[in-house]
């Protein structure tokens, strides 16, 4: 890959070579996989990628572009420098940083693309500053920690050329693809409900704001950049690395961690846009047997959110999201000792003719009664993903070292002119919850009232906006600490 900054530049490598050979015509050069061996792959060849986040699922993120054989690992960023241990030692001469800002200016020149892998309230800023240098970039879900977010960097992915792909890596499985075909059949007739459901959060929700009394951080861990965006606060021990999901200054809650994997199939099968009307209902805790707990700044511990979709020319969808362990009613079509979903996670997608079940990341599909799938036989129409699920690595790789325009350049699974508006969705479920818990003191100073616990929502998607109860749009976006500020787009 080239390694220029603008991204009009960022042209395949290939077609360059192809160029040069014709120039060269007459001359006798022994290509360098002859000299390399079978195998060989030039470096010219391979996708230059800076890892931001590379502990946890950044490390497998890590290994997954360098095991696809089209990449190299130059340099890696990290706020955790026990976290990131391993990284450093499966590719030791990659450069290692911990101020991500740092890493990109200085690495400018020596990356062609960039990995994401940070808590939700840092993705937009990283990413949009490496997208402005013409960085290719890989991020994982959900694609932003807010609506108005995940509208700059859709709108960035266009303006910049860049390749875009989102960790929900099950946007590339068979599942997805095959549950299209059987729609664009007719098999189910015309959607008219989902329902999908996790039994996640597994780590605190609906507990209040983490005590902070002076603790100094451990010496491998920058506190100040691991808060990036966040407001200053002292450190506080639990949060990281895993426990930041509960808390909305940070996560995005059990919606923003799976929705992405289990609201993608619907998504895709039914083409979904943005939602028109939001609703929702959420779980409380008891701080003893006699006190129910309020903690606005935590997720809460479940929640059923409902949203609904206008299709022109077609009905309205309604669509359900469940968490916490709550599911839907078991489809009469399923008999009482088959597993609905995976058990703890699903979809279900209800047709005027018929219905259609799959697991997390649009696994194992299922028309409903299952003896139905005995008989399938429809045929595939749509490409497949080499590798499927395990593809969604490579797919990236591929399309970055092609580059936009060209004849080898393929569609990714997840671009951000898929996922951004996905997202969108996602977190309007966030947002509906959040104006669930807003509350305002009562006039006579006795107590308080929650005036969006009766209100549906209506959103103006387009605008980003919610039409009808205001104070809901404090949540569309956010406050960005000095230094950690989203650049303009």
């Amino acid at each position: 890959m080239k390694k220029d900054n603008m991204p009009e530049k960022n042209n395949s490598r290939r077609d360059f070579l192809k160029t040069s050979a014709t120039a060269l015509a007459g001359f006798y050069i022994v290509p360098r996989h002859v000299i390399g061996g079978p195998g060989y792959k030039a470096p010219s060849d391979k996708l230059m990628i800076a890892g931001i986040g590379v502990g946890g699922k950044g490390y497998s993120d890590i290994r997954s572009f360098y095991e696809s054989g089209n990449a190299e690992i130059v340099a890696l960023c990290d706020v955790d420098d026990n976290r990131a241990e391993r990284s450093v030692k499966d590719h030791p001469k990659a450069k290692y940083y911990r101020d991500y800002r740092e890493m990109l200016e200085k690495e400018r020149n020596n990356i062609d693309a960039v990995s994401v892998s940070t808590p939700d309230h840092n993705h937009a800023v990283q990413t949009l500053m490496a997208m402005q240098m013409g960085k290719h970039v890989y991020v994982q879900k959900p694609l932003t920690h807010t609506i108005h977010e995940a509208r700059v960097l859709t709108e960035a992915a266009e303006k910049y050329k860049v390749v875009t792909q989102m960790g929900n890596q099950g946007a590339s499985g068979d599942g997805v693809r095959q549950m299209r075909e059987w729609y664009a059949a007719g098999l189910i007739g015309e959607a008219v409900k989902v329902h999908c459901w996790t039994d996640r959060p597994v780590w605190p929700q609906g507990v209040p704001w983490p005590e902070t009394k002076g603790k100094k951080p451990p010496k491998h861990l920058d506190w100040d950049l691991w808060l990036g965006t966040a407001q200053k606060i002292d450190y506080v021990e639990h949060i990281h690395p895993f426990n930041w999901r509960g808390w909305w200054a940070f996560g995005t809650g059990a919606l923003g961690d799976m929705a992405c994997h289990i609201m993608e199939p619907p998504f895709r099968v039914l083409d979904l846009g943005y939602p028109t009307e939001a609703e929702c209902s959420v779980g409380t805790v008891y701080v003893d047997e006699f006190k129910r707990g309020y903690f606005p700044e935590s997720c809460p511990p479940s929640s059923h959110v409902t949203l609904r979709f206008n299709r022109p020319g077609g009905r309205d969808l309604e669509f359900h999201w469940m968490d916490g362990g709550i599911k839907p009613s078991r489809p009469e079509e399923l008999g009482p000792d088959e597993q609905m979903g995976d058990g703890g996670n699903g979809v279900i997608i209800e047709g005027t003719r018929g219905k259609m079940m799959c697991s997390t990341y649009g696994m194992d599909p299922k028309l409903l009664p299952t003896s139905l799938n005995e008989s399938l036989n429809v045929a595939p129409s749509l490409p497949r993903v080499e590798g499927a699920i395990g593809g969604h690595y490579a797919q990236w790789v591929n399309a970055c070292i092609a580059g936009h325009g060209s004849r080898e350049f393929k569609e990714l699974s997840s671009p951000f002119s898929i996922a951004g508006p996905l997202t969108e969705s996602v977190l309007m479920g966030n947002l509906a919850i959040r104006s669930y818990d807003y509350r305002e003191e009562r006039a006579d100073g006795k107590g308080y009232n929650y005036p969006g616990r009766d209100t549906k929502l209506l959103w103006d998607g387009k605008n980003m906006k919610v039409t009808n109860f205001e104070p809901a749009n404090q949540f569309v976006r956010k406050e960005y600490r000095s230094g950690f500020e989203l650049p303009k787009a």
